[in-house]
This record gives C-alpha cells, sequence and structure tokens, in this order.
C-alpha cells in the first residue's frame, strides 16, 4: 500500500522519484515544506509537516535529543499515518502481515549540501534551513524559523478620512519588512467579492468613496533578507463610516508636516483621556453632558488620536492617561507604523498609566529608571524627604495612597552618540485641594531625575512632561520653575490648617516651560485652565516653535471637551527644539 501510495503522489506530481541517498542540487519545485521552529530560550523545538496521506504532523522534541531519534519518531507517525489510510484485510493479517514491516519508510535528513546529517547530532544543530528530509520516496524542504504572523487584527471602528493601523505580530519577521495588500468590499454592480485597493502600505486611509463597504487586509510576513512566510488575512468586523469633518487638530497639522531636521526634537505632551474614566455614567451626565455619547466611546476616539498624533511628526510623545489595552492594540501598533517605539508604565491598582514614544530613526533607548511616588519614599534615595514628611502622619498617608508614578527614560541620538537626554512624563494628583501632595509629589520626581540626569548620567539635558494638575499660580509650578520653594507657601495649607505640611525645597536645573502658560490645556464644562506643561533644560535646549493651539471658537465649537471633533478634555502641547 505504501509502495502504491507513492507512486500515485508521483504521478499527481509529475515528479521522479528522489534517489535513496543525497539532497544535493536544487530541490524540486513539488517539494513539500517541513516546517521547523527552534528558540534558544525554549527547551523543545517544533516541527510540522504533512504526510503523503494528507494528514498533518505536528512534533514537539528536546533541542538536545539526537536527531536519530527524532527521525525514529517520524517513521513510526509515517508508518501510522499509512496504516490508517487503507486498513488491511483479515487475510493479510491472518498471513502474517508480511507488507507491514516495509510499510515503515526510511526516514532521513540531508543537509542543504547534500551530505547525510549525522544521527548524533542534536536537534538543534540538526535541523537547519534549507536541509532536505526524506521520508520514504518524499522529500521536504526544511524550513528553520520561517517568518510568521502570529496576530493580525483591524480595529472596530472604521472612519473615512482617518488612518486605519492594523495590529501585527509576527514572528522571525518585522513589520516593517512585511507586504500588505488592502482589499475593499465588493459593490453590488461588481463581480469579484473583494477588489484590491491601490494602496500596498501597513496604514490606509479609506476615502469617502468607501463608506458603507467593509475592508480586507492581507499580510505576507518578510524577515528583510527575501525570506517570506505564508500570507494572513483579516477582514474588518464593520463596514467604513463616514468621518466628523473637521477637527480641532487640523490647522495644527499644517505647521508639523514634516519630521523636524537632525538638530530638533520635536515634543508632544497630552492627556488623552482614559476610557476607564470617560465611559462611566458619571462622566456621560456630570463631567460630559455636551458630548454625544458615541463621541465617547473607545473606538472612535481612537481614529481621532492616531489621525491627530501620526499627523504631528513629533520625535517625543509623552501621553497621560492611557489604558493597557489601549496602548497594547491601539496607539503602540499604530504609532509603530509611523516609526515610534512606545514605553509603557500603568499606575498601581489603576487601569490607565504613562506612555512615552520615541521616533527610532532619531533615538535609542539607553535605559528606564521609571518610579512609583509611594514605593520611591521607602529609598534611600528620598530619604531626608520621607523622614520631613513622616513629620506629618496625615499628609504622608495621603501621600502613600496615591498610585501616581513618573516615567523617566534615557534616550541617546542615534546620529550623535554625545547626544543624550533624560525624558520624564508624569501625572500629578488631581484633586483641587491637593496642592501639598503635589508639592511632595514633584519633589519626589525632581529628586530621581536628579539622580538620573547628574548621577547615573551627568549633564544630561532633561524634557519634562505631563498633567501636572497645576496651574501657572501653583506651587508645584513655582517649584519646577524656580528651583525652590518656601515652607510657608500657601500650597502647603491647600487642605486647611490640619493637613499643613511646611517643608523647604529645592532642585539644581534650571527649566523653562517650552510653551508658556497658555490660558488653557484642559477644557471641560465647569472648569478651564492651564495644567499641562513640557518643561525643558534651558541651559541645553531653546524653542524653536510652539505649534498654536486650537482657537477658542474651534474649543467651543460643540460647547466644550471632549467632542465629536476632539477625542480628550486636554489639548495636546507641541514644540520643536534645538539643541544648544
Amino acid at each position: 500500500m505504501w509502495r502504491r501510495l507513492r507512486s500515485a503522489l508521483r504521478s499527481l506530481r509529475g515528479s521522479p522519484a528522489a534517489p535513496p541517498h543525497g539532497g544535493g542540487g536544487r530541490p524540486p519545485a513539488a517539494m513539500e515544506r517541513a516546517v521547523v521552529r527552534c528558540v534558544p530560550s525554549e527547551p523543545k523545538l517544533s516541527l510540522r509537516f504533512v504526510l503523503p496521506d494528507g494528514s498533518a504532523r505536528h512534533m514537539q522534541r528536546d533541542q538536545a535529543e539526537p536527531l536519530g531519534r527524532a527521525l525514529a519518531r517520524i517513521a513510526t507517525n509515517a508508518a501510522k499515518g499509512h496504516g490508517k489510510a487503507g486498513k488491511k484485510s483479515k487475510k493479510a493479517r491472518a498471513e502474517g502481515d508480511a507488507e507491514g514491516e516495509a510499510a515503515v519508510p526510511a526516514v532521513r535528513l540531508f543537509s542543504r549540501d547534500g551530505a547525510a546529517v549525522a544521527e548524533e547530532l542534536p536537534n538543534a544543530a540538526a535541523w537547519q534551513d534549507g536541509a532536505v528530509l526524506h521520508i520514504g520516496d518524499v522529500r521536504y524542504r526544511v524550513e528553520r524559523n520561517p517568518p510568521a504572523v502570529t496576530e493580525l487584527s483591524l480595529p472596530r471602528s472604521l472612519l473615512a478620512g482617518f488612518p486605519v493601523c492594523p495590529k501585527v505580530s509576527a514572528e522571525f519577521a518585522a513589520p516593517q519588512h512585511c507586504q500588505f495588500r488592502w482589499f475593499r468590499e465588493q459593490r453590488p454592480a461588481e463581480g469579484e467579492a473583494w477588489v484590491e485597493t491601490a494602496e500596498a502600505e501597513r496604514v490606509f486611509t479609506p476615502s469617502n468613496a468607501l463608506v458603507g463597504l467593509r475592508l480586507k487586509l492581507r499580510c505576507t510576513p518578510g524577515d528583510g533578507e527575501q525570506r517570506y512566510g505564508p500570507a494572513r488575512e483579516v477582514e474588518s468586523s464593520g463596514p467604513v463610516e463616514a468621518g466628523p469633518g473637521a477637527c480641532t487638530f487640523d490647522a495644527r497639522h499644517l505647521y508639523t508636516k514634516k519630521v523636524c531636521g537632525r538638530d530638533s526634537v520635536r515634543a508632544v505632551s497630552y492627556n488623552i483621556l482614559a476610557d476607564t474614566y470617560a465611559q462611566t455614567e458619571f462622566s456621560r451626565t456630570v463631567l460630559y453632558p455636551y458630548c454625544a455619547p458615541y463621541a465617547l466611546e473607545i473606538d472612535y476616539r481612537q481614529n481621532l488620536l492616531k489621525k491627530e498624533l501620526a499627523g504631528y511628526s513629533a520625535d517625543l510623545i509623552c501621553l497621560q492617561e492611557v489604558d493597557k489595552s489601549v496602548f497594547v492594540d491601539s496607539l503602540a501598533p499604530a504609532l509603530d507604523a509611523f516609526g515610534l517605539e512606545g514605553l509603557f508604565r500603568i499606575k498601581e491598582k489603576q487601569h490607565e498609566g504613562l506612555a512615552t514614544f520615541y521616533r527610532r530613526d532619531k533615538f535609542s533607548l539607553l535605559s528606564q529608571h521609571d518610579i512609583a511616588f509611594s514605593e520611591a519614599l521607602s529609598e534611600p534615595l528620598h530619604k531626608e524627604l520621607s523622614d520631613q514628611l513622616a513629620k506629618y502622619p496625615l499628609v504622608q498617608e495621603k501621600v502613600l495612597q496615591r498610585s501616581s508614578v513618573l516615567q523617566a527614560s534615557v534616550l541617546q541620538s542615534t546620529t550623535d552618540p554625545s547626544r543624550k537626554l533624560c525624558v520624564a512624563n508624569t501625572h500629578l494628583y488631581w484633586h483641587p485641594k491637593g496642592g501639598n501632595i503635589r508639592l511632595i509629589q514633584i519633589a519626589v520626581a525632581m529628586s530621581h531625575i536628579k539622580h538620573v540626569a547628574c548621577d547615573l548620567y551627568p549633564s544630561i539635558p532633561v524634557i519634562f512632561c505631563g498633567d501636572f494638575n497645576s496651574t501657572p499660580s501653583s506651587g508645584a509650578y513655582h517649584f519646577i520653575s524656580s528651583g525652590g520653594i518656601a515652607e510657608d507657601h500657601e500650597d502647603w495649607v491647600s487642605n486647611g490648617e490640619e493637613e499643613r505640611c511646611s517643608m523647604s525645597l529645592s532642585h539644581p536645573f534650571k527649566l523653562l516651560s517650552a510653551c508658556g502658560e497658555p490660558a488653557y490645556t484642559n477644557y471641560v464644562g465647569g472648569f478651564h485652565g492651564c495644567l499641562d506643561y513640557i518643561f525643558i533644560d534651558r541651559n541645553a535646549l531653546e524653542v524653536e516653535q510652539v505649534i498654536p493651539l486650537p482657537s477658542h471658537e474651534e474649543i467651543t465649537t460643540h460647547q466644550a471637551l471632549p467632542s465629536v471633533s476632539h477625542p480628550s478634555d486636554h489639548i495636546a502641547l507641541i514644540c520643536d527644539l534645538k539643541w544648544k
């Protein structure tokens, strides 16, 4: 039976029988695939192939195991597959099953140059790319760690005029080396189920002509070395919908069409409004009753946010109130497609945190030094401040209960290694009467930044972004910009005499608010004020240009923020900085 199967298989494929020895020469076109996945950090390798009877085999073998054992197991599997392909008659079994012995095929592995691979060799070394596996007369080309798409998905909401950024995860491949083909759903008069669009890029922006039609993406993984794996497809769950028209950031994009030069850095700081806060009954009825409910939905807001951020062509982006799922499933894949690498730090006990993105062709990451303020106070670096705080137990308790964190990343210029930056990002305590708490938090932050930018990397410039929940008249703003705060500042009694906390604090930096003091960076129904800043080291950096904020008319078109044309209750700060 085995011989008859092989003969039929050869006839079907039109290829001659393989000689019983040697694996050299160019493999025939009809050669099957044997896919090997072998990663050094894992104890086992996997082997996938399809037997001549059509049955798929997926084997897991120890990497250190001798090749001979793996080949013996393959032979056993092949014999089992053959046995299932044609059941023997009673007469055959009665005659002692003489053909059964011959049904176990010879299994050998040959290297790319045709030499037999020694069966004593460990699996990890034996199964090399381009080797040829023989199972009887059937040949299989070994593909070791071929490019593969492990995840491919499209956003749930698609808007005309807004970029569609797929989430692509690949193994032994990189999204920038993958091939992308986009298709649109057919119209009633068209014969094809899907019609290919002219776009062949990773990011696709549907036009108004595609409203009402679904999209399909085909991704072929590549590794940049002319190796490609099997394509994978995904269809959108819904059709393209009409966009909102003009958005608050459209005019700002006119200033940021191009990435700035090598001697400049475009920085963005933006509280993007966490979904965990936007999707509550309190938000819909009290905080943002003027905002259409659909415009508070995360899928809708993500469309706006991705277009807004991509259009700024930034080198550094510091975001606050970033949901973990939004970072992983939406922002990181989208901004990766535009050349930005992302770092995320979640707040303890929260579902949101901070994200810092940097442009890969301008910066490389040297190190990360993130902290949670409450935990940092127990470290030796902050002992002096902690000892002072211990004198005020009510304030100390509140500080330790807060989940606020600080991202601190050290970046190095890819074109000038002598240029390094400490990029800090934070979101301070929000309560209007929490000025004293914010002073303690910012004191911890400045002490930690000093440790990074003065001790670990002496004299590197600092860019400190964030939602500081502090107006220009606050103690926190005064402390950051002047370098000190007196123990009798009014913010030490921001929550009354009972929680007075008097300290004299200082830091060594000369920091400047790069975007000045706008009338507001947060505009909601019951409040508007300047809470967000990009502080820069005035000794090393200077402001080249500040991208104008949207006009008051644009902000109030739909009463306040967020709105159908603006995804957050805050406004992004953007500036171009130049090395001195």
